[in-house]
């Protein structure tokens, strides 16, 4: 009996100890699950930096150097949206003069099964005039204008473009690359899509207005004497060394960054509210964030081209092929 005894003993002991060995080793799953979600996290938002990066436009921005606003040109520079140190919307008019014009650009990438849809935005602290008798009128602080690049996905790493939608003013136009199977739909088509290879990859082309920055393919907008011809980069902001300078690098910035443009949409020093339009201290007129833009003559709605880019490109182009409406990744819309 004594000898039984122990056994049941030592047998109780044993499961005791794998009933603790097994609350331990669970409770290291439960420690080591958070730190997998993130690299899983970190692994999709390098991904789309890198796909972003090679999408991202070549980019020409004509330039103008008379006018007492347009600061020889820097006013028609590409910069960061906090330029100046911070996230105020009512002071970049006013120390532009103050700061270098490092290049920026923003993106953001929505996602469905059969698309990458991806939206890039470049930001002017002033939106200005060269003639005095429109001082205030024709002029607004803050400006961000941009475009949509539709991708299919065809079992490359980065699939193929096959479109772009740009925003002028309050106007959305298309463009598609020669060889591309789409076609206009709601909308008439605007133009051939020009592309340009860097580091032996072909990226498409766009070029913006001097003073107002509307944004089209190249050569619908192009350089008018100075100018400055923009790359993409993933780490490099370049400052031109003149209003004509052809070779400056831009840093693409991600929209949904903690802390960034996404995480910002609440402060109202920067917007007059969520919805996405940039507060001013100086001029008439206004901006709006990408969650913002608006063609009002086309059926997508308000901010469409960057929250519900498949919808938008269901809408003005057809010939589209296998095409989901569902996204897998859309942080516009949480998911």
């Amino acid at each position: 009996m004594k000898n039984l005894t122990s056994k049941v003993a030592l047998l109780a002991t044993g499961l005791g100890l794998s009933a603790l060995s097994g609350c331990n080793v669970t409770s290291q799953k439960e420690a080591v699950a958070p730190k997998a979600s993130a690299q899983t996290a970190d692994a999709t938002a390098a991904f789309k930096a890198s796909l972003a990066l090679r999408w991202a436009p070549v980019h020409y921005q004509d330039t103008d150097v008379t006018g007492d606003h347009g600061l020889k040109g820097k006013a028609d520079y590409l910069t960061a949206i906090n330029y100046d140190g911070d996230w105020s919307g009512t002071n970049n008019w006013n120390n532009l003069p103050n700061y270098a014009a490092a290049a920026h650009g923003y993106y953001s990438v929505v996602e469905t099964s059969t698309h990458w849809f991806v939206t890039y935005a470049f930001f002017h602290p002033r939106d200005w005039t060269d003639n005095v008798l429109a001082y205030k009128l024709d002029e607004h602080e803050n400006d961000l204008e941009g475009m949509l690049a539709v991708v299919k996905k065809d079992g490359s790493t980065y699939g193929n473009l096959q479109a772009i939608v740009t925003v002028a003013h309050t106007d959305f136009y298309s463009y598609v690359p020669t060889g591309s199977p789409l076609q206009a739909n709601q909308e008439d088509m605007d133009g051939t899509l020009s592309l340009e290879a860097v580091n032996g990859e072909l990226h498409p082309i766009t070029a913006q207005e001097a003073k107002g920055h509307g944004l089209k393919a190249y050569p619908y907008y192009q350089l008018n004497g100075d100018g400055i011809k923009y790359f993409p980069s993933a780490t490099v902001a370049g400052v031109p060394t003149s209003a004509d300078d052809r070779n400056v690098q831009y840093k693409l910035v991600d929209i949904f960054a903690s802390g960034g443009l996404w995480d910002q949409r609440n402060n109202t020093a920067l917007f007059t509210s969520a919805a996405g339009g940039f507060v001013k201290s100086y001029g008439n007129g206004g901006a709006n964030a990408p969650w913002a833009w608006d063609d009002s003559n086309d059926v997508p709605g308000r901010g469409e081209l960057a929250t519900d880019p498949a919808k938008l490109v269901n809408s003005y182009f057809k010939n589209l092929g296998s095409f989901s409406l569902t996204y897998l990744d859309n942080k516009y819309k949480g998911i």
